[in-house]
């Protein structure tokens, strides 16, 4: 029954989305050759354009089907499926680009793609936006339920179960919990422990169950395979919640390998189309810094050169992503051969080994300016955390949880830390924090909010020695 109605859903899903294409469609047809500001040299015969509605709602319900748009996801939040939907419609779009292509009689108006491309998106992506909202509204007041069992405990059951019971306009109502049969516990937050994994049957026909979640400890793990062998031949979705939260500090994705399933933990975020764009950030801004920045760069060079004796450029030893070490350019703020004495000292206010135009420098930041050059080789990145010197990483990986994660991401010229004030002899630990929140939460609008703050800010700063 669940599978008809499932059927019947996508059936008029797929009938709307066809019909909003096929009017956006005809709409910039209108909109080009009616209601544009750009003259149009001819006026197509309405006909040529409409001929083509039947494979424009025939190709997109199609490549929606394809690219699993159609599919029950109810837990799935609003960005990701405007991401979904972008990459259908794009997928779409090509395609059918590609075949009017084919026509050698006649060039669609390319302003006609155009206006076909938003006005496409913008109508599935309100309409989706519109029935989401209305089924949540319904879900909410009892309406269009699914039910759930939960199977184990521990953390991880507890948080899904928090979690489906916090959301009531997904639709999903717990009707209890089964815990192995040595526990002893009647309530897993806050819902009903209804029986033991040997009651599982009973459970399954006295309840009308859509679907059940599966949350084991390590402990418990030899009943995994009793409890799936049970549920492989029943129509209920199963969902198994491995227990590794413990162990996930930037987050955890499954990747399908060839029809295999494999979790992959605390990967770097920086991948895909927003990475790419980074990179190319990085590098269009390091080389547009050093082409304006070439006098200030040249006359900041000249005065290191004669006011102290020493080469102009200091380069030291930093690591930087997965733990690669790489040399770090800096203008020389401090006297020739300052550390054969001292070795490796972290930054301090005061500090007698810096020259007179040194202290400006660091106090002014003007002492990173070279690193632009890191940037464009591509050791280093415009926005990311600051990349500390190995003998420090050493250290602090052994005094401070989660230091070494910072590495899984390319250094920066600026970062979440140091716009937030963590720079210099500051806490380490709430620079760790600011760099973790970076990480977790990343994403290219986020690194041009930093860069944008950091112009702001300015490059002077109290903690700045």
């Amino acid at each position: 029954m669940l599978k008809r109605y499932q059927d019947t859903v996508g059936g008029i899903y797929r009938i709307v989305d066809a019909c909003i294409m096929v009017g956006a469609w005809l709409l910039a047809y209108w909109n080009r050759f009616f209601f544009s500001p750009f003259e149009a040299k001819e006026l197509p015969p309405f006909s040529t354009y409409s001929a083509l509605a039947p494979l424009v709602g025939i190709l997109w319900m199609a490549v929606f089907t394809w690219m699993r748009l159609y599919a029950s996801r109810r837990t799935l939040g609003r960005v990701q499926e405007l991401q979904m939907i972008l990459r259908a419609h794009s997928v779409a779009l090509l395609s059918f680009i590609a075949i009017t292509y084919m026509f050698e009689d006649y060039k669609f108006s390319r302003l006609v793609m155009v206006y076909f491309a938003v006005t496409g998106f913008l109508g599935i992506a309100i309409f989706r936006g519109i029935l989401r909202t209305a089924l949540r509204h319904m879900r909410a007041r009892g309406y269009n339920l699914r039910y759930a069992l939960c199977i184990g405990e521990g953390p991880a059951l507890e948080s899904v179960v928090s979690r489906l019971v916090s959301f009531p306009e997904l639709g999903l109502r717990v009707r209890g919990v089964l815990t192995h049969e040595s526990s002893a516990i009647d309530l897993l937050s806050g819902q009903p422990v209804i029986g033991h994994f040997e009651d599982l049957d009973a459970v399954l026909s006295a309840n009308k169950i859509d679907e059940v979640y599966i949350a084991l400890p390590p402990t418990q793990h030899e009943s995994l395979d009793k409890i799936l062998n049970r549920l492989k031949d029943e129509t209920i979705d199963v969902r198994l919640v491995p227990d590794i939260l413990r162990y996930v500090t930037l987050g955890c994705q499954v990747e399908n390998i060839d029809g295999f399933p494999v979790v992959r933990l605390n990967d770097s975020p920086m991948f895909g189309w927003a990475a790419m764009a980074k990179r190319a950030t990085d590098v269009d801004g390091s080389v547009f810094a050093l082409i304006i920045l070439a006098p200030v760069l040249a006359l900041i060079a000249v005065l290191v050169k004669v006011t102290s004796r020493g080469p102009v450029l200091y380069a030291q030893e930093r690591m930087g992503l997965d733990g690669h070490t790489f040399k770090i350019l800096k203008f020389r703020s401090m006297k020739a051969d300052a550390e054969s004495r001292s070795g490796a000292v972290w930054a301090q206010a005061v500090d007698d080994r810096r020259t007179v135009f040194g202290t400006f420098l660091r106090k002014t930041s003007l002492d990173e300016l070279p690193q632009f050059w890191n940037v464009l080789r591509g050791d280093m990145s415009l926005v990311g955390p600051r990349p500390e010197r190995p003998v420090f990483v050493n250290k602090f990986r052994t005094e401070i949880p989660l230091y070494n994660v910072r590495h899984k991401v390319k250094a920066g010229i600026t970062g979440w830390a140091q716009v937030n004030g963590w720079r210099g002899n500051t806490a380490l630990d709430r620079r760790i924090e600011c760099d973790l929140f970076y990480i977790r939460n990343w994403s290219y609008a986020l690194d041009i909010k930093i860069l944008f703050i950091t112009v702001w800010k300015g490059f002077v700063n109290k903690n700045a020695y």
